[in-house]
């Protein structure tokens, strides 16, 4: 079964701890106008493996409209699209190949867990305006039981603040399950800034099923996560195209016409022809159209949107879809992005 209690808290980072021992977690003791919790987050695979790790340093992205509106303190979240839960997948919150696994510590600046994540908690420790939104599920409050590292009574966090589905059979398994993933979000006020922290261990597959989030087994020749597979074909058989070969990088959401002509523009980084037949390409509803003909090697497409897919300018998601029913690339935009008419919003990865 998926998580039990996945919430999101929001508070004031006032102190935290390096990640270290045999089950090494950074902790962090968050204020809720008072009201104290713990979040551990997890640095290390219990197989000793390193962890997959992103850093959004400018994270752009819809959701941010409705955390600003949070309340301080522990926020229970239904695992479902169109609130605040995370999914690193459906929510397009990033590209797999962004994922780069780093070690708990290392000699030198800037280059382990404990550094990267150190460095924004710090950050908005110093700054009274900042504050921290931890994805996770929760644990207590512990009645008569004192935090073992902050010694906080009751004792209560968060904890799996991590991707939390596409585990293979075994332990974790039974933890898998879509819109329930872990993160940390940092709010910046001053600077209008939002930072995203985003882990992943190593033995969770990117692609999971849409209804239990377990993970998907690639059919044979498949390439999950890998934007450019070497191509040495005249066509690229549709179960073979991988991740981010052919992409999202435009989008004219906001027309200065009534009605208003949406547009998505695609990138084909092959050196053949991509048949898009049985594509489609999906808007934050789910909304579908479909896709036909074939892209070009090498060649940008500007698709029509039509219903019933539409690009609302409150900001959005658009997902590109295979033959297979497969995520391949997906984008975000937010409010701001879409707030000018007559723009196309260019995307980077």
């Amino acid at each position: 079964m998926p998580l039990d209690n996945y919430a999101v808290l929001k508070g004031r980072p006032i102190n935290n701890r390096l990640a270290s021992g045999a089950s090494p977690h950074y902790q962090v003791l968050v204020s809720e106008n008072g009201t104290l919790h713990r979040i551990a987050i997890n640095v290390r695979s219990q197989d000793g493996s390193e962890v997959e790790f992103l850093v959004r340093s400018r994270f752009e992205h819809p959701i941010t409209d409705l955390l600003v509106e949070l309340s301080e303190g522990l926020h229970k979240t239904p695992s479902q699209p169109g609130g605040v839960a995370l999914d690193f997948i459906r929510g397009n919150l990033m590209q797999p190949w962004e994922l780069v696994p780093l070690p708990l510590s290392a000699v030198g600046p800037d280059n382990d867990l404990n550094e990267k994540i150190d460095a924004y908690v710090q950050r908005a420790m110093s700054d009274e305006d900042a504050m921290i939104y931890a994805f996770g599920e929760t644990w207590g409050p512990e009645q008569d039981k004192a935090d073992k590292y902050f010694g906080f009574k009751p004792g209560r966090g968060i904890h799996d603040i991590h991707f939390n589905q596409g585990n293979p059979p075994g332990r974790f398994a039974s933890q898998n399950g879509p819109w329930q993933d872990g993160g940390l979000i940092f709010e910046f006020p001053r600077e209008q800034q939002w930072v995203g922290v985003f882990l992943k261990f190593q033995t969770q597959a990117w692609h999971s099923d849409d209804g239990n989030g377990s993970l998907i087994i690639p059919q044979q020749g498949d390439h999950p996560g890998r934007p450019h597979a070497p191509v040495d074909r005249d066509r690229i058989p549709d179960f073979e195209v991988p991740d981010g070969l052919v992409r999202i990088i435009a989008a004219y959401v906001n027309d200065v016409k009534t009605p208003e002509h949406e547009t998505v523009t695609l990138l084909n980084t092959a050196d053949v022809s991509i048949d898009l037949t049985g594509w489609q390409i999906k808007d934050k509803q789910k909304n579908a159209m479909d896709l036909g003909g074939s892209i070009a090697a090498g060649a940008t497409q500007v698709v029509e949107v039509k219903a019933p897919v539409a690009l609302s300018n409150k900001g959005g998601l658009i997902t590109l879809i295979n033959a297979q029913g497969i995520k391949v690339h997906g984008v975000s935009y937010t409010k701001e992005q879409a707030r000018q008419p007559g723009r196309t919003i260019p995307f980077q990865s």
